[in-house]
């Protein structure tokens, strides 16, 4: 049964891989990277460890950070808490049209994913045995792909072109819908306000509960201030914790 499950969440990320690949973008979107093919290694690792039972809980974030998916091929992947808490170490790939400013250097990356450090940071301190987190939690995000203009600046997925979010939220939308018919979960909470809305228009009309926590960001000026005291919080007013 536990691999079936898995089984059907690696069917889902090929899916997913495929649908954005049809896609396009133009200017002033330069590089585009899917880390579900070049660190598809490091993803298929992450789904075949932790997706292979039902959910409780979905935490979903919007898109791959340089530092930490990109690099990783796990939601937030902070490296040394993907290597050394959740389990993940494989050899990750370069994507065919690198940015120079934004080298892919797999778990060789010095670079901290801050986001990740926090995100994942809670959960371990939380539950010291990963095994015991992904029990009833799991962490996805909402779109697979990296965006950046031609001088390296990221750009998130919200800042598309409307003719673009239309055909990529309907990829990512589909998605999520059948990574919730795989580990049907009782909740899907966003990490931060987009996750939370493209959670709720997607999941429309389904059995479950969405609700959201602070976003880890150091962007946030409020993610800066005890983050991790804010999320557990909101997790414990929601009932989800």
């Amino acid at each position: 049964m536990a691999a079936e499950i898995s089984e059907q969440a690696i069917a889902a990320a090929e899916r997913l891989a495929d649908g954005v690949d049809a896609l396009s973008f133009a200017e002033p979107i330069t590089h585009v990277y899917n880390p579900l093919r070049y660190a598809w290694t490091g993803h298929r690792s992450y789904l075949v460890q932790h997706a292979a039972s039902k959910k409780k809980v979905i935490f979903m974030g919007m898109n791959p950070g340089p530092f930490g998916m990109a690099q990783t091929g796990v939601p937030f992947g902070e490296i040394s808490l993907v290597r050394d808490w959740i389990g993940v170490e494989e050899t990750i790939l370069s994507p065919e049209h690198a940015h120079p400013k934004r080298p892919i250097e797999g778990f060789a990356c010095q670079r901290s994913e801050v986001s990740g450090r926090r995100l994942w940071g809670l959960f371990s301190e939380k539950y010291p045995n990963a095994s015991d987190f992904f029990a009833d939690h799991f962490v996805a995000n909402y779109c697979p792909l990296v965006f950046m203009e031609a001088s390296g600046k990221n750009r998130t997925p919200d800042k598309l072109p409307a003719a673009e979010i239309a055909d990529l939220y309907a990829v990512c939308d589909q998605h999520l819908r059948d990574l919730v018919e795989v580990l049907q979960p009782e909740w899907v909470i966003g990490v931060g306000a987009f996750a939370e809305a493209r959670a709720k228009e997607a999941l429309l009309g389904y059995d479950l509960k969405v609700g959201r926590i602070l976003h880890p960001s150091p962007a946030s000026p409020a993610a800066n201030r005890g983050w991790a005291a804010q999320a557990e919080q909101q997790l414990k007013a929601l009932g989800v914790w």
